[in-house]
């Protein structure tokens, strides 16, 4: 027990929506009584990435007696919050969108009784979702989800996919998909999420999809850094998307 950086709630301004325990991947917060709660003590790592999910500026880092961080009980608790198994790992919120899913591929529909597509390529209808995991955006995945384990990474911003018109078909396909934008999010949390999904996920190569617009230029460096701090040296490729969904010749 000694002084330490530690979050604390304001049960006032807390409305229970959530926000905070998605963006806490140690699952030191969890919503009881309409309200955002501190597990334990020892679960929080009191860098504050949570505070960039309350929208109403409920939560708070203060400095007084704690226990000590401790991220072997964390990671115990984590595996704790599996019982269902790798394919429904769940976060601490209980949010329906943080709810892990692994998908099986997703097969063209044919005619009954036959082996003929019922939507021939070319035609309305042919595509099919590539996407093999659930959810996509980077600020709720924790850095344990199976679909990283191993992964080839995509780290794709918000516009990317409005933009280029055969996302799915050209970048999807056997990739593991984090989706933010380096504009309106935290560039302090992405940082930290991406180094501890290196650190821990053996990712064997990472794909930046990103736009030519002057504010994505900050997602691909993030990235780097992040693969700086945590000792990795993996194959790295930035691809960027021009605002006319075409890629850009460099």
């Amino acid at each position: 027990m000694g002084t330490r950086k530690i979050v604390e709630i304001d049960e006032e301004l807390c409305d229970g929506c959530g926000m905070c325990a998605i963006a806490c991947a140690e699952g030191a917060l969890e919503i009881k009584g309409g309200k955002a709660r501190l597990i334990k003590e020892s679960y929080c790592d009191g860098l504050g990435a949570c505070l960039s999910g309350c929208p109403r500026g409920a939560v708070r880092v203060i400095e007084r007696e704690a226990e000590e961080f401790d991220p072997e009980e964390v990671e115990e608790h984590l595996e704790r919050q599996n019982p269902a198994g790798p394919a429904e790992l769940k976060m601490a919120s209980g949010c329906p969108s943080s709810k892990i899913e692994v998908f099986a591929p997703q097969a063209p529909s044919r005619v009954k009784g036959t082996g003929v597509p019922a939507n021939p390529a070319g035609s309305e209808g042919a595509e099919i979702s590539e996407l093999s995991h659930w959810p996509v955006q980077i600020r709720l995945v924790p850095a344990n989800a199976p679909f990283l384990k191993g992964a080839d990474l995509l780290v794709v911003s918000d516009c990317a996919p409005v933009a280029y018109p055969n996302f799915h078909r050209r970048f999807v396909g056997g990739k593991a998909v984090l989706l933010g934008c380096p504009k309106f999010d935290d560039k302090q949390d992405f940082l930290k999420r991406f180094t501890e999904i290196f650190r821990t996920a053996d990712i064997r190569s990472v794909t930046v999809l990103d736009m030519e617009v002057p504010c994505c230029s900050a997602l691909p460096a993030i990235v780097r850094k992040a693969l700086g701090d945590a000792g990795k040296n993996i194959p790295f490729e930035e691809i960027t998307i021009t605002t006319r969904g075409e890629i850009l010749d460099r």
